[in-house]
């Protein structure tokens, strides 16, 4: 019955309306595949490891199993029209998530300093967290500094909401996701339509063709490319872009207007809806929050909890990369 129902609100769309936005036409194909293929169930892959977290907290919180909660309050659905980019914020209603997330890969590719570091070097990145106790509205105020070796051969150092510790290399034939190298990073396509194959192929079979994924399949790599552009904030030349126009090409991606940054400014969020879960679940990924006329990315918007039962506090975290630089030893400043 439900992919009766996706039919028929496909249908509703078509008649008299403006066309469908490119997201949800590859979602509506996937559920039509999928329904012709009969109703056995698919074997969700496992999910990759996050390593390291350079947003205060979302490692913890993966790491025990509680994923970003993501609270949806301007009361949209996943199904919207695209519509021209406008020129004031109330008019961010009407804008898609690609045409966010195109603007956002555009501006990288124009301002977006590039980097090339030796193997033996660091790259370090300084960032801002502020964190509010949603219960009682106290809020605090961390600087992380890491430093991360460029070829993953050396330890690294990390920090988590203030309090830091040392990264062990992996060991040889461990691999993790997103990678933190730079020459693994270098090597993943800046073609957006290619990066997510290559996601996709990573899990295993072969797939050439977009229209093959399921919802499964674009559930986990929704889990991919949040997880590369909240946890590596420093990648090699187009990679960053490519990873913006691949999440806008996921279904399910979607805007919510009127969000505040970390220094208050207000902006257009992305983030996703996984019609995998069941209803009222929380999907990974919170909020990418980004300028309303020029698309500059402001930062991330999370949500953390810590403790169990009654003793429960649940946080709302606002981050942003304050700078970067590649220094030649870890705990150098520039």
């Amino acid at each position: 019955m439900r992919d009766i129902d996706e039919l028929r609100e496909l249908r509703d769309f078509d008649t008299g309306a403006p066309p469908l936005d490119d997201a949800t036409r590859q979602r509506a194909r996937a559920r039509l595949l999928a329904a012709i293929d009969g109703p056995a169930a698919r074997v969700r892959p496992r999910r990759p490891v996050l390593r390291i977290a350079l947003t205060a907290g979302l490692a913890a919180a993966v790491a025990a199993g509680v994923l970003v909660a993501v609270r949806h309050d301007d009361g949209t659905t996943t199904h919207r029209t695209a519509k021209p980019p406008a020129t004031s914020a109330p008019a961010m209603r009407n804008v898609s998530a690609q045409t966010v997330l195109k603007g956002a890969a555009a501006y990288e590719r124009a301002h977006a300093r590039t980097a090339s570091p030796r193997d033996d070097q660091f790259i370090y990145t300084k960032e801002i967290i502020k964190e509010t106790n949603q219960k009682t509205g106290v809020t605090k105020s961390y600087v992380d500094e890491n430093w991360r070796s460029v070829d993953g051969s050396q330890r690294s150092w990390i920090m988590e909401i203030g309090h830091g510790w040392w990264s062990p290399p992996l060991k040889k034939g461990e691999s993790v996701w997103p990678p933190q190298d730079w020459g693994t990073l270098r090597k993943l396509p800046t073609d957006p339509k290619q990066l997510i194959l290559s996601l996709k192929n990573e899990y295993g079979g072969h797939t050439t063709s977009l229209d093959d994924l399921s919802d499964e399949d674009w559930s986990q790599i929704h889990f991919s490319l949040a997880g590369l552009l909240k946890l590596v904030p420093v990648m090699p030349e187009g990679l960053r872009p490519a990873a913006y126009e691949a999440l806008g090409m996921v279904p399910g991606v979607k805007v919510v207007p009127d969000q505040k940054d970390a220094k208050g400014r207000t902006g257009v969020a992305i983030t996703y809806v996984d019609p995998t879960l069941p209803k009222g679940s929380r999907s990974f990924g919170g909020y990418f929050i980004f300028d309303p006329v020029t698309y500059e990315f402001l930062g991330f918007r999370d949500q953390r909890t810590s403790g169990d039962g009654a003793a429960m506090k649940t946080y709302t975290q606002l981050s942003y990369l304050d700078s970067w630089a590649v220094v030649d030893r870890v705990k150098e400043r520039p």
